[in-house]
């Protein structure tokens, strides 16, 4: 059997960084991605903020792979989907990062990673698959509440998954995807700019026979279709630059 767990483990810690404690962050105290709760649990006990910014190495790697690694079954997944699996259900939970892949490989959503959502990642194409679980993640990180707060670092870490899986699954595959990410995100921005500036068919002039609630109303869902579009042009800015880093390495 062979063991991605480190590279992917790697990968996931390059982006928890080391001891925060945020006052809008749900987990509260967190060092290097394992939070005060889930250390406390680990341990069997109450833990103190002072033990969990010592927290040993051998712990964190134990932690990150009974809690995580082990319940999305990264040993038995193929490389690339192990890693667009195992980092949100560090993120976001085991749970929901099961149901991403599965939502992307078109197996039932239960959460929980079995023989049917194995074979199917053994024998799906990993890119478009990958792409698809990131798509779906960023989905719902886009709909919390705290999306004002960490939504900029959140975008760069999906992207940096989205590649560093797409590299681990298909090396040859990694520039073309980053061209790709690179067209969608000129697209995207273009199109923000021109819902915004009324222009390709979103010009208000037509809406002067309506009532002005209707005309707000409008103009309101016109300029969200506009910042959904600038959101998506980002993340692509993001993916492409994500993409652009490992062709570098190369």
């Amino acid at each position: 059997m062979r063991d991605n767990f480190p590279a992917c483990l790697a990968e996931t810690l390059r982006h928890e960084g080391g001891w925060a404690d945020h006052i809008k962050d749900p987990g509260g105290a967190t060092m290097r991605g394992v939070t005060i709760s889930t250390y406390a649990a680990y341990k069997g006990r109450a833990v103190t903020k002072t033990e969990l910014r010592n927290i040993s190495t051998a712990e964190l790697e134990a932690i990150y792979r009974g809690r995580y690694w082990d319940k999305v079954r990264g040993d038995d997944l193929p490389r690339g989907l192990d890693l667009v699996t195992f980092d949100p259900a560090v993120n976001s939970g085991p749970i929901r990062g099961a149901k991403w892949l599965q939502q992307a490989l078109g197996v039932a959503q239960d959460g929980k990673v079995g023989p049917v959502t194995i074979n199917a990642a053994q024998t799906a194409a990993p890119v478009p698959v990958i792409q698809k679980a990131c798509s779906a993640r960023m989905g719902f990180l886009r709909g919390l509440g705290t999306w004002g707060t960490f939504g900029k670092g959140w975008s760069r870490r999906v992207a940096s998954i989205e590649a560093r899986s797409v590299q681990m699954a298909a090396p040859a595959a990694v520039a073309a995807e980053g061209a790709k990410a690179k067209t969608a995100a000129v697209r995207q921005e273009t199109g923000a700019a021109g819902v915004t500036a009324g222009s390709g068919g979103f010009a208000l002039p037509d809406l002067d026979g309506l009532p002005a609630s209707a005309q707000l109303t409008i103009a309101a869902l016109i300029l969200l279709v506009g910042v959904i579009l600038f959101v998506r042009g980002r993340h692509d800015r993001n993916r492409a630059a994500a993409y652009a880093a490992l062709s570098s390495e190369e």
